[in-house]
């Protein structure tokens, strides 16, 4: 019973992993209303080139590898649903494409927080 509550935890961290994703691409469209979600925002973009840059993993990664390791008896590693929330999580993209999508929502964020703070003035 104690391996299903771990790959339940891990499917957890990857459906965490999965909204963080989904936040560094449209945080921006929160953060430009909300100034605590701007400067989090921008402080996560940072920290994601920053992961980028020096090929570091990120620690959820960690986490879900660790759950899953103290998971017992499973066909695959958690649920259906994080199966599939896995291959969106952890999908195979060359170095240089992830960068050039990264600074394409880094552009992105800046014309859309510019566009607020001109407008806010």
């Amino acid at each position: 019973m104690s391996g299903l509550i771990y790959n339940i935890a891990a499917d957890i961290v990857v459906a965490i992993h999965f909204g963080w994703i989904l936040f560094l691409i449209g945080g921006a469209f929160i953060g430009r209303r909300r100034r605590w979600v701007m400067w989090t925002h921008l402080a996560a973009l940072g920290y994601s080139v920053l992961l980028q840059s020096f090929s570091w993993i990120c620690p959820l990664t960690y986490l879900e590898v660790w759950l899953r390791n103290r998971g017992e008896g499973e066909t695959y590693a958690g649920s259906f649903i994080g199966h599939y929330l896995e291959r969106l999580v952890y999908v195979e993209v060359p170095q240089g494409w992830l960068f050039f999508f990264t600074g394409i929502v880094i552009a992105t964020s800046a014309a859309t927080y510019y566009k607020a703070w001109v407008k806010a003035r």
